[in-house]
Order: structure tokens, then C-alpha cells, then sequence
């Protein structure tokens, strides 16, 4: 397994939570994880394996420090690197943006190779941006309303993607 860069924007403290362990199943010394807030493109593109994650806030916007930060991967050349998204979200509360960030990171990222993609099946949302073909694009975390669905979700997540890392 190659040393994997998961970068990551958390304001409430439930995205880095998420991240700490998804790390568990990896093994600490395999991931490198970064706050978004206080990184740069230059160490991004350092990683030829790069997990990204983020909740999606009201109407399609990414956390925060993702917000203010998401253009910049325009500079990125991601046609050599293996990317994994992972998305938080509320399917009760905002069932129409449910896990946009996934399709928003999927726009700037499609070039390389994304891997993860997980069924809608389980979930309860009116739409979102990260399904393509009936998939989300990665892996949708609900800690409001399935939380008690996420470590097995994360597990499952992990099984699938540790072959491309």
C-alpha cells in the first residue's frame, strides 16, 4: 500500500472524527492526515494518493476552509493520481445537497483516477451532485441521522478501495 494524503476541512469536529477512523482501518503510519486550512497546493500535489473529505453546508457549498480553497485544485494535475472522496452529509435536513461535496470534489478531480464509488441504497435523500449513473462518486457519511450505520459503512468503504492505494 503506497502512503496516501487525506485532506480534509472540519468545522464541528464530525469530518476529521470521520477521517481519524477511516485511518484506523489503513493503519496510522499509511495516511498522512491534513487540515485543508493551512495547506497548499504544492503539498497536494506531493501525494499520488489523495483521500479528499468534506461536509456539504446549506446550498452546495463545501466546509469553510475546503470553500475558500476548492479553485486552487484547479492548478493540480490529477491525471497520475488515485483520488477518494468521501462526503458528509444530512439526508433529513438537506436531502437536496445531500453530499454535494462529493460532486464538487469530482469536478476538479475527474481527470485522475476516483475510485470508491458506493450505492445510494440505505440512503433517504431527494438528490444530489455526487450521484452519477445511480453512484455516489464516494463514500456518503449521515452522522445525524445513520450514525450508527458509519463505522460499518467506513469498513465496507475501506475493503473496497485498499486495492487501488
Amino acid at each position: 500500500m503506497k502512503h496516501i494524503g487525506m485532506f480534509y476541512g472540519s468545522d464541528g469536529g464530525y469530518t476529521e472524527n470521520v477521517c481519524q477512523r477511516l485511518i484506523a482501518h489503513f493503519g496510522e503510519d499509511k495516511v498522512d492526515l491534513i487540515d485543508i486550512f493551512g495547506s497548499n497546493v504544492k503539498e497536494i500535489s506531493a501525494y499520488d494518493y489523495l483521500i479528499f473529505a468534506s461536509s456539504t453546508w446549506h446550498d452546495r457549498h463545501l466546509q469553510d476552509d475546503w470553500n475558500n480553497f476548492v479553485d486552487n485544485l484547479d492548478e493540480i494535475d490529477f491525471s497520475n493520481k488515485t483520488i477518494a472522496l468521501l462526503g458528509l452529509g444530512d439526508q433529513e435536513g438537506y436531502g437536496s445537497t445531500f453530499c454535494d461535496s462529493i460532486g464538487l470534489f469530482y469536478e476538479k478531480v475527474k481527470e485522475g483516477k476516483v475510485i470508491g464509488e458506493t450505492s445510494t441504497e440505505g440512503y433517504d435523500f431527494d438528490e444530489s451532485i455526487a450521484v452519477i449513473d445511480e453512484k455516489f462518486m464516494g463514500l456518503c457519511i449521515d452522522e445525524d441521522s445513520q450514525n450508527e450505520l458509519t463505522d460499518q459503512r467506513l469498513k465496507n468503504w475501506y475493503e473496497d478501495i485498499k486495492r487501488d492505494f
